[in-house]
């Protein structure tokens, strides 16, 4: 693995510089500076180039992730061999917390979406951060209900809304997490490719192409390069709600 000095050389270089730091990690705000800066230390920092494996299911590591830059795909795989594509956490987000809180085997796998820079704490100092630092606990727990709240809303989803509207929904979450605060836009950059929302929503590429290009027609999104600009997010959420098949 390359030194950090070559690592900043490296990423100095690119089209999107990205420094070795935690303090863009929403998750860590709660600790003292100079806490944060001693985890700095103790991660081990790594690029990843785009369709690259992270984390592989069967792994034994049990370290904690924090996606610096880049985005990252959180998949699984179908006795079939079918891949399910669960989530996409973009940079500042966290994943692997679960294997490093109860030291049990993953559940999915994680690949880079594009090129990304990841630093990993071994579970350890995680959680004696968490011990040490009541707030940046309730921090990670606030997390971990948010993952609970967004499994349980795509489970009622499955179950009460047809394909067209999965998918408008699906695409309303991505975009919530994308918007500024108060925003009635937001630009999904990259936008998943259809077989993995097709995944997430238990439906097919198909349908998912058809409920994009009605979204576009309907004046509520434009493509934009390899994203999705959300031009009305009021206007999707009424879609959503009032459940429109097109």
């Amino acid at each position: 693995m390359a030194d950090s000095g070559t690592a900043q050389r490296r990423l100095r270089g690119a089209t999107w510089p990205v420094q070795r730091s935690l303090d863009k990690i929403p998750v860590l705000q709660p600790l003292p500076e100079t806490v944060r800066r001693e985890l700095e230390k103790r991660c081990v920092w790594k690029e990843y180039k785009s369709d690259e494996q992270i984390i592989d299911r069967e792994s034994e590591s049990r370290d904690v992730y924090f996606v610096v830059g880049g985005v990252v795909r959180i998949v699984n795989y179908s006795y079939s061999g079918r891949e399910v594509s669960y989530d996409e956490i973009r940079a500042g987000g966290m994943f692997g917390e679960l294997s490093a809180i109860d030291g049990k085997p993953r559940s999915a796998s994680v690949v880079s979406i594009k090129r990304s820079l990841i630093a990993s704490l071994a579970p350890e100092i995680f959680k004696k951060a968490m011990r040490e630092h009541p707030e940046f606990a309730v921090s990670v727990i606030e997390r971990l209900a948010s993952i609970i709240r967004a499994s349980n809303e795509r489970i009622m989803d499955l179950s009460t809304l047809g394909a067209y509207t999965r998918v408008y929904a699906e695409v309303l979450r991505l975009a919530r997490t994308l918007a500024k605060e108060d925003a009635d836009s937001a630009l999904i950059d990259p936008l998943p490719v259809h077989s993995d929302l097709a995944s997430r929503c238990g439906t097919t590429r198909e349908t998912v192409a058809r409920a994009v290009s009605d979204l576009i027609k309907k004046g509520i999104a434009e493509k934009q390069g390899s994203g999705l600009a959300i031009k009305d997010l009021w206007g999707l959420k009424d879609i959503v709600e009032g459940g429109d098949e097109g």
